[in-house]
Formats: structure tokens, C-alpha cells, sequence
């Protein structure tokens, strides 16, 4: 991905370069969820009936993927039965999906909601990041000396361990999985009998996830435009790889000479008839891209914070 996102991609430069102090959550101890890694610094895209920038190749800026769509009510619904006074709301976890991953790098999921490609942070050695040595023998980020960020929600692996969730009921936990890991966000965003609709206890869910009052801005700013209207689109397809092509031209076969005839026969032989063309496929019915929602889904909270320069941030180099 072009954009800095919190697997930071080849040539991202880190978030918090330029971000000279942190603020803790008070109530919070030990790393945080994602162990401060990198994340996306975009923020959301006007409603001006422009056209909207694309953020992720293939996917509209501030779109949602269908299947991490589902995933995202499915741990709204799951909460509101097992948290009712937390109130989490899915664009809260909509908003730290595009800030973290940019929706599972625009969907690319399998059916399941497992990632197609593993979604893994820097190593967490220290400097502009936290120092978290490996907790989990290299089971979820393949590390066995550091711990990484796993998956679309970005856990690091001592974090999976004490939230981690079976959202999709395959009866296993997989931070790689979107169901199972926006279940276990959602997990910690309630924790402690916090109340979301509260915004201090909103704060401090967010500030727990990544310590940073940029994140928390940026988080807070795509939690309010998902309030205001969504739309959603289908799953990212995974790349096919491209079958290499032959090193040499095949040789033609020699035309008949004129001289040659039908056995039996005194007439020249027919020339040998092209095989015949194999039919291009017919090319697949495109879906119909879901409207956005013009109106506000509920009615949606004062604005808790003022975006500087018009409510758009310039954007790393993506």
C-alpha cells in the first residue's frame, strides 16, 4: 500500500515523526493494544459530491468492504447482547479498521474474513515504538524474538492473548481473521464498564488502543463521518499472478504447396482450416455499487473536535 498504514508499508515513514509528545491513557498499564505501531494518517473525505480520493488501490476512500462490513455488526450485535451498557457503536470499529488497516487493505479477505495476505506491523524493537519482546514463541507474527501487530485490528500478540475472540464460530481465535478480531476490538473497547456514548470513557478506549492525541483525532474524525452515512462495496479480489510467457515463438507450420493433391482425386487439397477461435468470455455482470447513505443513521453526537485547514490533513506520501 501507497499509503502509511499500521503494517507499514515498504517506503512508509512513521506516523509519529513529527508528533513530539504522547499522552497516555490514565487508566491504562502495559503496552497498548496495537503497541503504538504506525497507522494510517488520511482522514476522511468531504461530502461535496466530488470524487472521492481512493485511499487503497481498487477502493474508494472511506468505503466499506462487504464482508468487513458484516463483520463490524456482527460485533455490534454481539455486544449489545453481552455489553449492553458499553454501547459500541460499529462505526467505532469502522473508523479504527480504516485507521489501522485500511479496512483489511480494502477487503482482501476470503469468504471467512480471513486475510488474504498476513497484515503484520514493525517489529516492536524500541525508538519510535514501543518495546515488546516476543510473547507468543512466533505463532501469530512469525517472530520469535519481537512481537509485530497482527491483522486487520492490528493486536500484538500479548494483547490477542487476553482479548482475542471466535467472532465467526469456527470455533478458533485468529487475529488474521476480521470477524474474530473486530469481535476482540470491540472486546476492549467495552473493558471496565465503559459507557462509549460517554466521551471520556470514548477517549480513553481509543487512546488504549494506540497512546497517541493524533490517533485519537484521527480515529474521532472517521468515527463521526461513518455516523453521518456509509457505503459498501464488494471484497478486494486477490491479485492473480500473471503465468510467465514462453521464452520462444512457436514455429508456424508450412503452408500446403500447390502441387499436393486429395488422395483419389485430381483437385488440390484444401487448405487446412484455421482451428477456430477460442470465444472470448463474456465479460461478468458488474453489481450495482451501494448508494451511500445521504441521511445521518441516528442522530449523531456534537462534534467533539475542530480539523484543522477545512477538516483535511495533507497526507503522507502514499
Amino acid at each position: 500500500m501507497a499509503a502509511l498504514t499500521a503494517s507499514q508499508a515498504p517506503g512508509a515513514v512513521p506516523a509519529r515523526a513529527s508528533e513530539p509528545v504522547r499522552k497516555p491513557a490514565a487508566t491504562e498499564h502495559g503496552p497498548s493494544v496495537s503497541g503504538d505501531t504506525p497507522y494510517r494518517t488520511d482522514l476522511p473525505p468531504l461530502r461535496t459530491g466530488a470524487p472521492r480520493p481512493r485511499s487503497t488501490p481498487g477502493v474508494p476512500g472511506g468505503a466499506l468492504p462487504a464482508t468487513v462490513f458484516a463483520a463490524y455488526r456482527r460485533a455490534e450485535s454481539e455486544l449489545a447482547r453481552t455489553a449492553p451498557g458499553c454501547r459500541l457503536r460499529w462505526q467505532l470499529l469502522a473508523a479504527i479498521g480504516q485507521v489501522e488497516s485500511g479496512q483489511a487493505r480494502g477487503g482482501r479477505v476470503t469468504p471467512d474474513g480471513t486475510t488474504v495476505t498476513p497484515i503484520l506491523g514493525p517489529r516492536l524493537t524500541g525508538g519510535a515504538y514501543a518495546v515488546v519482546r516476543d510473547t507468543d514463541g512466533g505463532a501469530h507474527d512469525g517472530d520469535a524474538v519481537y512481537d509485530r501487530a497482527v491483522g486487520p485490528m492490528q493486536f500484538i500478540p500479548s494483547t490477542w492473548a487476553h482479548w482475542g475472540a471466535d467472532g465467526n464460530g469456527d470455533g478458533r481465535a485468529d487475529p488474521d481473521n476480521v470477524y474474530d478480531a473486530a469481535l476482540a476490538a470491540g472486546r476492549y473497547l467495552c473493558a471496565g464498564g465503559r459507557d462509549l456514548s460517554n466521551p471520556a470513557d470514548l477517549d480513553r478506549a481509543i487512546l488504549g488502543y494506540n497512546r497517541s492525541e493524533a490517533y485519537l483525532r484521527t480515529v474521532r474524525a472517521w468515527y463521526a463521518y461513518y455516523l453521518t452515512g456509509h457505503r459498501v462495496v464488494p471484497d478486494r479480489p486477490a491479485e492473480a499472478r500473471r503465468r510467465p510467457e514462453p521464452s520462444h515463438p512457436s514455429t508456424p507450420k508450412p503452408a500446403p504447396k500447390p502441387s499436393d493433391r486429395e488422395p483419389g482425386t485430381g483437385a488440390p487439397s484444401r487448405a487446412p482450416s484455421a482451428p477456430p477461435a477460442s470465444p472470448s468470455p463474456s465479460p461478468s455482470p458488474t453489481a450495482e455499487a451501494p448508494k451511500e447513505t445521504e441521511g445521518p443513521l441516528i442522530p449523531v453526537p456534537a462534534p467533539t473536535l475542530t480539523l484543522p485547514g477545512g477538516g483535511v490533513l495533507p497526507d503522507p506520501a502514499r
